[in-house]
């Protein structure tokens, strides 16, 4: 059964690396739960599954790939003029997945957030090519390659917003879940290097305040997961489950909480509304 709500609602998911099948085990209990998701943002690896979510990619693909993608599927090594790898084969999968679509052909509204790597400014991209607005999305400043795009050099959004709530709520949404992935941690066996990585974590987390802009956050326990290990989906998987469940009761009172109960739910696009795949 699915939540009846005239709210719309929106999901903003988080940069995160390899931990963003942890946000697939979120969707996972979100459709358990028939709460419908009417539009998505994603930063980084919240853009790829935000991207083949609203692409209609089912979640049982989603689960599958997760369990089989490692930095072999998505990256290469490139001479280090701009970056040390390239996310071209990053691209490649994803327009193989979910087709060469542009944003207006998607199934459910997406955002995907970039940062425009000269001036620090996030870039909200909901138009043209979705697999190159990812790659731009994830493509880390001074490892992986920048995306040049627009006339603007583009690097991961997790630099100038890693939780796009605002943006999710600037598509039309009304009440917003949020999925925290980045949670720093001090790492005790890391030498002096390990304060100066605290504080890059916690710069990123906080990037754009998007901790203060949903409605109800989702944070799955993740602190000390190494983000650049891949090989651990099920886990990751499971860690998003709990934590969504954990606020399951909160979702249920929120969303059935209506101002108008006698209006029908407003749909995010002409027709039917949007339901989780």
């Amino acid at each position: 059964m699915t939540i009846s709500s005239d709210k719309r609602i929106g999901l903003a998911l988080s940069g995160g690396v390899s931990r963003g099948p942890a946000h697939i085990g979120v969707l996972n209990v979100l459709k358990q739960e028939g709460i419908p998701i009417d539009f998505v943002a994603g930063v980084s690896a919240g853009s790829i599954i935000g991207a083949a979510f609203c692409a209609g990619v089912s979640l049982e693909k989603m689960n599958e790939l997760a369990r089989q993608t490692g930095w072999r599927r998505i990256a290469q090594w490139v001479w280090p003029r701009r970056g040390f790898l390239s996310f071209k084969k990053l691209e490649r999968f994803l327009a193989e997945l979910i087709g060469d679509v542009d944003f207006q052909e998607l199934k459910i509204p997406l955002a995907v957030i970039a940062t425009d790597l000269l001036n620090g400014e996030p870039v909200v991209l909901k138009e043209g090519r979705v697999a190159t607005a990812v790659h731009a999305s994830c493509a880390v400043p001074g490892f992986i390659e920048p995306v040049e795009r627009n006339g603007l050099l583009l690097g991961d959004g997790g630099v100038s917003c890693n939780l796009p709530g605002r943006q999710v709520r600037a598509l039309g949404a009304d009440y917003v879940i949020g999925v925290d992935l980045m949670q720093p941690h001090l790492r005790r066996r890391s030498g002096p290097f390990r304060f100066g990585a605290l504080a890059l974590e916690t710069l990123i987390q906080g990037s754009g305040g998007g901790l203060e802009s949903v409605d109800c956050l989702i944070r799955p326990a993740l602190a000390g997961f190494n983000s650049l290990r891949f090989g651990r989906a099920e886990y990751l998987i499971g860690q998003g489950e709990c934590a969504a469940r954990q606020q399951c009761d909160t979702l249920r009172s929120a969303l059935r909480e209506s101002p108008h109960p006698h209006l029908p739910r407003l749909p995010s696009v002409p027709g039917t509304p949007a339901q989780i795949a």
